[in-house]
């Protein structure tokens, strides 16, 4: 058994040269729990590491430096994907690449940056700022600048109970408690004096984010006598996608998946959804392509991807067919992707005109009003999220109503075969455990899955793998608290601790004048 008066084992005791590569490291160690590593435990180790360096910091340029170099190793791993989209048409974007991974990686962590240098500026209780400065952190980059709430701290505990927690107090919440246990197993390392009680606390919120996990977990639903529902995925890459030669490939390969026989023993779909921009027309023009489509369905319901186009501005929408063919309704897309769907600032890089984003900054979607509810008849009401629109929780949580199910249509061609299309999908699995609702997603080149309200996998087609899936639709499960308060009582929270921490230093203050 340890000895508990043992001398401390404290950064401060580390060289100063080796702690930024150390912080580094600890970042890509905390991206190890990301898909598709899922690796949650190494995660963990990595934030115990990552608030132990903090204890270091003596000074608040010291904690910056530490809380950026944790960032950069953090999100240059996990975000190893976002090269992908620029090697698409990689003579015109692919210079772009490095710039934009070091860029992106660079700039998510000066939002831990600022979270490490204000818990420095708390002399009495730093861990405790940290926890509250970081949580806030991650709250901020999921809202600022339209927001970018992908790879989440606490994402680290999806393929492990603890994540059923987001269905109470949501992913920052999650978030906050998360890093409390990093904290009290760092402050277990470095203090002599509280070190078994800060132990003690550590396991504590350790034992009560996996039992109550557990007990968080709805059984699995029986799902004999579910309405059927098929996902379609053509599996085009997207160097092939606009290729004139592969369009009507994929296209017919479309057709031919919606009109296909249930299996043996199996209900026909009551619902069949194509991926995002799955016609290669704009909708006005195409009227004998829904008609088609419509045959080919049967009595089904399409939810089909396409471009539209309104008075010279075009749409990313997703539209709803009717089993007669009719055009029931249609969804623009809202949430916009920066410098994918549009160019911030385009009249800037026109001036300037930068290669490739010059050209980019010509075209670029509108957006639409904002979240709708699709009328899927017997089959209920559906939110549909194109692509990006899956990552935001406050998405979600701003539809009109409460909805049946989630619906996401998208094109993960363009994040690669490796990381991006997995962590996605994680993000898919967040968004129907937070709101106790199913999730149906078709993807062009996967994954294409049925995700039941408890973020399970009901059926899925693999990544790059062309076919379809037939698989029953899971009920709704219980109306989660996050469902109905969202991040309001953790941002309340937050204001509580902060207003808390300012008047403990305000009184050591005045102690100390005295």
């Amino acid at each position: 058994m340890a000895d508990p008066t043992a001398a401390p084992l404290g950064a401060a005791d580390l060289p100063r040269w080796a702690r930024l590569p150390l912080a580094l490291g600890c970042g890509v160690l905390l991206g190890a729990g990301a898909a598709p590593y899922d690796l949650w435990y190494l995660a963990f180790l990595g934030l115990v590491g990552a608030v132990w360096l903090f204890s270091a910091a003596q000074r608040a340029l010291f904690a910056v430096g530490t809380g950026w170099m944790v960032g950069l190793g953090y999100f240059g791993f996990s975000l190893g994907w976002i090269v992908e989209p620029f090697m698409v048409d990689a003579e015109a974007t692919g210079w772009m690449a490095p710039f934009a991974l070091f860029g992106m990686a660079a700039g998510l962590a000066l939002f831990w940056a600022l979270a490490f240098w204000g818990a420095a500026l708390s002399r009495r209780l730093p861990l405790v700022a940290l926890v509250l400065t970081w949580s806030a952190a991650e709250l901020a980059r999921s809202y600022v600048f339209t927001g970018f709430p992908w790879a989440l701290v606490s994402y680290l505990w999806l393929p492990v109970p603890p994540v059923q927690w987001v269905s109470v107090f949501g992913p920052h919440g999650l978030t906050f408690v998360t890093l409390a246990a990093a904290a009290a197993f760092a402050a277990a390392l470095r203090s002599r004096p509280g070190r078994l009680r800060a132990l003690g606390t550590g396991v504590a919120l350790l034992a009560g984010l996996f039992g109550g996990g557990l007990l968080l977990t709805p059984a699995p639903q029986d799902l004999d006598g579910r309405p059927v529902v098929r996902l379609i995925q053509p599996n085009a890459a997207q160097h092939e996608k606009w290729d004139r030669e592969m369009i009507p490939v994929f296209y017919r390969r479309q057709v031919t998946f919606t009109a296909a026989p249930p299996a043996p023993g199996q209900a026909a779909p009551d619902l069949i959804v194509w991926p995002e921009i799955a016609l290669p027309m704009l909708l006005h023009q195409a009227a004998d392509a829904l008609g088609e489509i419509s045959h080919a369905a049967g009595q089904a319901q399409v939810a089909v991807g396409v471009q539209r186009e309104e008075e010279g501005r075009y749409y990313n929408s997703l539209a709803l067919v009717t089993g007669e063919g009719a055009l029931a309704q249609v969804y623009d897309k809202h949430h916009l992707v920066p410098f994918g769907e549009y160019m911030p600032a385009a009249a800037l890089f026109r001036r300037w005109n930068i290669f490739g984003l010059a050209a980019r900054a010509e075209g670029g979607y509108s957006a639409g009003p904002g979240p709708e509810v699709l009328d899927l008849g017997p089959l209920g009401t559906a939110l549909p999220l194109i692509c990006y629109e899956a990552v935001f929780p406050q998405d979600v949580l701003a539809a009109p109503a409460r909805v049946d199910m989630l619906l996401q249509v998208t094109n993960d061609a363009w994040f690669g075969a490796h990381s991006g299309p997995y962590q996605h999908l994680a993000q898919a699995r967040l968004r129907a455990i937070e709101q106790g609702l199913p999730l149906l997603r078709s993807a062009n080149t996967g994954v294409s899955a049925v995700i039941d309200g408890a973020g399970r996998i009901v059926a899925a087609l693999p990544l790059n793998e062309a076919g379809h899936i037939d698989a029953p639709l899971p009920a709704p499960l219980r109306v989660t608290p996050y469902s109905r308060v969202g991040d309001l009582p953790v941002l309340m929270l937050f204001f509580l601790i902060a207003g808390a921490l300012i008047l403990s230093q305000g009184r050591k203050l005045k102690t100390n004048y005295d």
